[in-house]
């Protein structure tokens, strides 16, 4: 059927991509013959027979709007969110949580396949009990009209403006839509990616579940000043007066035309420019750019998983790689008798120092260098480990990093993956420095997306 540029096709799901969406194929005329076209389709499972719309099919690629589920799996869910069909900060709550869990734990046995390790080794995905309100920290953006919201599913340019969230906390979504009413009350205008105009860019809320303390900051293309001084004098009277746990209420300025969370400048409209959180028993400072795990409940189980594998010794030397602001130094720490951390940012190693000060750690040793350069420089002075911890970003640590770690020989190396395809390829590059891979521990960090965490164990054979 055909309806100006648009079509509809009927079309088997036959699996899911990397991001979560449906993936088939259909047929369709182009130049008088039939050709085929690989569709993705969201909110679709695997089995399922769905009615897509396609607008000009043109290429061998194409994205669907999903029309109509003629078979449902039978797993499918109504979601609860009221946003669910448009916003992209979830692509998964149509599909019951342990399917969710099981595909995950699928995913990981296949990357390692893939790169010939035994899937066996693969435990079952470790999932929450409420797979809800899970995100301590959320990331808001305005669109030119001043609604705050999130992007739309697969349109960056679009914005979601949001009644609810419900995968952050709630004291979180209430800040943001306070913010929000007074953008509107004020009627400021949000900045315009394409002509780059506009004032309010960004709203980053923070919320510590351990302590209860609430960050608010907001990023602006001018400073609370002048004109501005009524409307920032009236957020923070409303802001404090609401929330009496908010301990941070920032105004960031940032002109830059890169659309990232960034500030030249930091005004502190009312309490301090960090909030205090904590996790396994450790106090941490969280500032607006810190990175912290975002799922406190699931972070926990990832530390315990991290030293329940790594088996940390009292006469044992170690290093984190990639230590970031200590999340897993500082547990590992207590139980060795030295740790050298290693991380590029220099914010992030300057907060690990000082956590392990506020936490009473003084046998830790933290360098602002990238992954290869401070390997060399900590085995020099630091000598060989027995242990090595890394947790690397989404890209992975890469070959020639993963290749140093092997030559260091330590005898216990815990890898934590927040990416199984990159985590796959990078413990393919052990193999040949002698080490087998004992296990490997799922996590969902991330309900009702596709993003899942590993902790994995690989020993240095004698």
């Amino acid at each position: 059927m055909t309806n100006g540029e648009k079509q509809s096709f009927i079309a088997d799901i036959h699996e899911l991509d990397k991001k979560g969406a449906g993936q088939a194929v259909v047929w369709h005329e182009r130049d008088g013959k039939q050709k085929k076209l690989k569709v993705t389709v969201p909110s679709t499972l695997p089995g399922e027979k769905v009615r897509v719309v396609i607008n000009e099919p043109k290429r061998r690629r194409a994205n669907a709007r999903l029309e109509e589920v003629m078979e449902p799996h039978p797993e499918r869910l109504e979601p609860l969110c009221p946003h669910f069909d448009r916003c992209g900060g979830c692509v998964w709550q149509h599909w019951h949580y342990e399917g969710q869990l099981r595909h995950k734990t699928e995913q990981v046995k296949a990357f390692l396949v893939k790169h010939g390790f035994d899937p066996d080794v693969v435990r079952e995905t470790i999932g929450m009990e409420r797979p809800w309100r899970y995100r301590n920290k959320m990331e808001f953006t305005f669109s030119p009209e001043g609604l705050l919201g999130l992007h739309e599913q697969g349109n960056f340019r679009q914005i979601i403006s949001l009644e609810t969230c419900l995968i952050a906390g709630e004291t979180m979504v209430e800040a943001a839509m306070e913010v929000a009413r007074w953008a509107r009350d004020h009627q400021l205008t949000g900045y315009n990616k394409d002509t780059h105009e506009g004032l309010l860019r960004h709203l980053m809320v923070r919320e510590s579940f351990a302590t209860g303390e609430l960050m608010a900051a907001l990023f602006a293309t001018e400073a609370p000043e002048g004109e501005l001084s009524a409307a920032a004098a009236d957020l923070t009277e409303r802001m404090t007066n609401k929330f009496p746990q908010l301990k941070s209420l920032l105004w960031l300025e940032n002109r830059a035309w890169a659309d990232r969370t960034q500030a030249e400048k930091t005004h502190v409209l009312a309490g301090r420019d960090f909030i205090y959180d904590e996790l396994c028993g450790f106090r941490y400072r969280l500032w607006f750019d810190t990175f912290f795990q975002t799922n406190p409940v699931q972070a926990a189980k990832l530390v315990e998983l991290a030293l329940e594998m790594g088996e940390p010794k009292p006469h044992e030397k170690m290093i984190d790689l990639f230590c970031g602001v200590g999340t897993f130094s500082l547990p590992f720490a207590k139980r060795v008798k030295a740790l050298a951390g290693i991380e590029i940012v220099e914010t992030s190693i300057e907060s690990a120092k000082r956590n392990a000060k506020d936490n009473g750690i003084d046998n830790t040793y933290f360098l602002a260098r990238d992954a290869r350069r401070g390997i060399d420089e900590v085995l020099e002075q630091f000598g060989r480990p027995e242990l090595l911890l890394l947790d690397p970003p989404r890209s992975g640590a890469g070959g020639k990093v993963m290749r140093k770690i092997g030559r260091a020989q330590p005898e216990r190396v815990v890898y934590v993956s927040c990416n199984p395809e990159t985590f796959a390829a990078d413990i393919a590059e052990f193999v040949p420095f002698g080490y087998t891979l004992k296990t490997v521990q799922p996590v969902d960090m991330f309900p009702h997306t596709a993003h899942v965490e590993c902790c994995a164990l690989l020993v240095k054979s004698s």
